[in-house]
C-alpha cells in the first residue's frame, strides 16, 4: 500500500475542511492562509506522484477524498461570493449601499 500519496491526499482534505470552517466563520485571512499551505501540499503530491503510483483500492479512496475536497470547495466558493462582491465595490470606490 501506497500510504504515502494517500497522506498527501489526506492532509488536502484536511486543509480544505480547515478552510471551510474558517470561511463559515468569516475568517478569510486564515482562509487564504490555508490556501497557500493547501498550494504547498499539491506542489509536493504533484512532485510525489510523478515516482510513485496508487494500487486500484487506494486510488478509490484517493477518489472519495478527492470527492470530499470538491464539496469543500463548492461551498467555501459559495461562502465566498459575497465577501468578493464587496471586495470588487470597494476596490472600484463605489460605497455599498445599505437597505
Amino acid at each position: 500500500m501506497n500510504t504515502a500519496l494517500l497522506n498527501y491526499y489526506e492532509a488536502i482534505e484536511k486543509a480544505s475542511q480547515d478552510m471551510l470552517e474558517a470561511a463559515r466563520s468569516g475568517n478569510w485571512d486564515h482562509v487564504v492562509k490555508l490556501e497557500g499551505a493547501c498550494a504547498l501540499l499539491i506542489s509536493q503530491l504533484k512532485h510525489a506522484a510523478a515516482s510513485l503510483a496508487l494500487a486500484p483500492d487506494e486510488a478509490q479512496v484517493k477518489s472519495r477524498i478527492m470527492q470530499r475536497i470538491l464539496i469543500n470547495d463548492a461551498e467555501i466558493r459559495h461562502l465566498a461570493e459575497p465577501w468578493l462582491e464587496d471586495l470588487d465595490e470597494i476596490l472600484a470606490g463605489r460605497p455599498k449601499t445599505l437597505h
